[in-house]
Parts: structure tokens; sequence; C-alpha cells
């Protein structure tokens, strides 16, 4: 092989590709076929509606030529408006850019913040593809332990800041666990980045499935949100464009304007098509956005119900398309994530996905533990996998060496 990048070299694979090769190769048997609990995306695709509005999109020529770099002008019109009305503060069209999906919007954003040397804090259990992005640019993630409830723990992320952090990253409600962080947290947070010379990115790729009522935090309604806020989010979950790749960023324009340049470097423009259906989403799918969360939250308590009588197991969080759960076994959870493949035609993610390993400094969270993503499992399914993990539980507890 030719020369490989060292940075490349070192990232560890895509977890959810890996995930899909413990199951390419299995058979399930039909009594019992495989309930697919890694994927924190939609499987279906989006309502009729918008697919036949996306139809009649694509008989605009201009539907397939590149668009402005940070988006078009009438989506970002409509997200400044309404994002304005819902979290009550001052967000104008020159903060909003449009990209090829929320990790675009990640990088984009970390790309006019940090450079190889810098770091850059991240709660763990981490979103893995924010720690993958990193380490491929060579800046150091700091891992900030997290609280029993799954929210980060603000006093030691105080003593690990320094004045090579250049960003605080949370996600809320958070992917892996499912936590709902309070709005005093993300402020306690924001107040700490912002003392220090920092950035709070704030990933609320999930907002649309908090439980909560009301606005999830109140950083909008400062004046000052632009000098520290970069929000980012996706419109994948709300209107199931998962494919058409469309994110969000909302950051002060001069930011935005640095960001343009990676932008345009790499992908240009977000897809169009994306862009015009996200638009027609946010002017005429609202009412069904609130049908879907309530079906998630359904979704949601029955994955509740199913680990509540795990003998062992115990559910850590609980939220948006997650549940994080810590498993009962002196087996790490890569370990027994494989061995749910194989024995009870169930897949999950590994904690190991998600988290150090103790071999690299890490408390142990990451080998007991694994995510479970209920968001495209029904009450039923869920039921059943409860059952499943049962029987599992007894049997690997009397062979686990078979692991």
């Amino acid at each position: 092989m030719t020369p490989l990048s060292p940075l490349i070299a070192a990232t560890p694979p895509p977890p959810v590709m890996e995930a899909r090769r413990w199951v390419a190769d299995a058979v399930f048997p039909p009594e019992r076929p495989l309930i697919n609990l890694s994927q924190a995306a939609p499987v279906e695709p989006p309502p009729a509606p918008l697919r036949a509005a996306m139809a009649e999109m694509l008989k605009d020529p201009e539907c397939h030529l590149y668009g402005p770099v940070l988006g078009n002008p009438d989506l970002r019109d409509e997200i400044a408006a309404q994002w304005s009305a819902a979290y009550g503060g001052d967000i104008r069209a020159a903060d909003v850019a449009i990209t090829a999906g929320c990790n675009m919007a990640f990088c984009a954003a970390m790309a006019t913040l940090a450079a190889p040397g810098d770091a850059v804090m991240l709660p763990t259990p981490w979103y893995f593809n924010h720690k993958m992005w990193l380490d491929t640019t060579g800046i150091e993630t700091i891992p900030i332990p997290c609280r029993p409830d799954m929210t980060p723990d603000l006093d030691a992320a105080r003593a690990l800041m320094g004045p090579r952090v250049k960003a605080i990253v949370l996600v809320t409600p958070n992917n892996p666990t499912g936590a709902e962080y309070p709005g005093a947290t993300v402020a306690a947070f924001a107040g700490l980045a912002r003392a220090a010379g920092a950035a709070l990115v704030l990933d609320e790729t999930y907002r649309d499935f908090d439980g909560r009522e009301g606005r999830p935090h109140e950083l909008f309604a400062d004046p000052d949100w632009r000098e520290g806020l970069i929000h980012l989010y996706s419109f994948s979950k709300a209107f199931r464009l998962t494919g058409h790749r469309t994110g969000v960023i909302v950051a002060d324009p001069a930011r935005l304007a640095e960001a343009e340049k990676f932008l345009d470097s790499v992908v240009i423009c977000a897809p169009q098509l994306g862009q015009r259906a996200a638009l027609w989403g946010l002017r005429n799918l609202m009412g069904w956005v609130a049908g879907e969360r309530a079906e998630i939250l359904r979704r949601r308590d029955a994955a509740r119900a199913a680990f509540a009588g795990l003998d062992g197991w115990e559910l850590l969080g609980a939220g948006a398309y997650f549940a994080y759960v810590r498993h009962p076994f002196a087996a790490p959870s890569d370990v027994v994530a494989k061995r749910l493949v194989h024995d009870a035609s169930l897949l999950m993610l590994p904690g190991t996905m998600f988290a150090p390993l103790r071999a690299e400094g890490g408390d142990g969270v990451a080998e007991a533990t694994l995510r479970v993503a209920f968001a495209n499992s029904g009450p039923e399914g869920l039921a059943e996998t409860g059952r499943r993990l049962a029987a599992f539980t007894a049997a690997f507890r009397e062979a686990p060496a078979a692991g």
C-alpha cells in the first residue's frame, strides 16, 4: 500500500458499519428474526405528502444545480424565523448555514475552532462520529465524565479546562445515552466555555423528540449568544431525510464566513432536493412531527418497561432514540454484543464504541454498557427484546466462557 495517514490509520472503523458486519453472515432462526437496535436513524421513507412534493421539486431544472455554499436563502430565512420563535431569541438568516448533514455541520464547526494540537471536550459516553473526526484531524479529545443521571459533570469539566481547549461539545437529547440535559446544565457549560474563551457546540439533532415541554434551554435569549454558542441540527430525524443530507449550523456570521471555506472545498453545497424538502417540511409537516414525537415517547416507555424487570441489568438513561444500559456480565460489552447477535438475534452497539477502554485510561463504563436504539422498534418488538434478554442472561451466566 502507498503511504497512509497515521491519523486515519489510528481511527477505529465506523461503528455502525462494523456492527453490520457482525450480522452479514449470521443465520437467524425463522422463529427468532433479527431485531436491529443498532441504527440511530429512521428506516422508513419520508411521509407520502413530502415524497409527492419532492417529486414535483425534481421537475425544476434548478433543483439539479449547485446552490449557495451556505445554503438556500429561503430555507435560511425559515429556520431563522422558526428557531427565533422556538427559543425566544434573535436568530437571523445570516446566522444560519445549511450543510450536507449534521456530521458535516460538526466538521465545519470544528474546522473554524481547532487545529492539530488543540483540544475539545466531549462527555463520555460520546457520539462516536464526533470522536472520529477529532481523531482524524489531530485534535485531542478530553473526556468529561458523566454523573449517574448521564449528565456531564460540570466540576470535572472545570478541573479539566485548560488553554488548549477550544470547545465543549454537548449533545442533547443525548446520543448515545438518551439523557435530556436540563437547561441549567447547558447554561452552566456555556458559562464555563465562555469564561475560558472557548465555544459551546450544542448538537440538538434529537430535539424534536425531547420528552419535556417548552424550550430546552435559554441560550438564544442572551443577546450576546453569538460570542460563544454554535448550534447544530439535522433534518434527518424530523422529516426522515437521512439520504438527502441536510443539516444546520447556527452561529456568528463571521464564523460562518470561515466555515464557508471548509464547506466549499469539501462539498460545495448541501443537496438541493434535501434543502427544498426541509423547507417544505418546516412549512407543512410540524403537526406530523408532533405525532412522530408522541410515537417515539411511547417506544421510550416500552424500552423502559422492557428493562425494568431484567435481573442484573441497569437502565442508565432513556430518551429520544436511545436507551443506555449496564449489562450484568463480567465479559466486556463488545463480547456481549456479539453474543447477543448469535444467541438472541439482537443487534446493539457496545459501550466500547462510545468511551475510552480501561487500557486507554477509561473507568470501565465502556466495557460495562450497551446502547439500545429503540426508535425503529415498536412496543411489541421491545417487549420481545426484554424476553430474549431474560433468556440470554440466564444462559450467558451459565456458560460465559463461550463468548
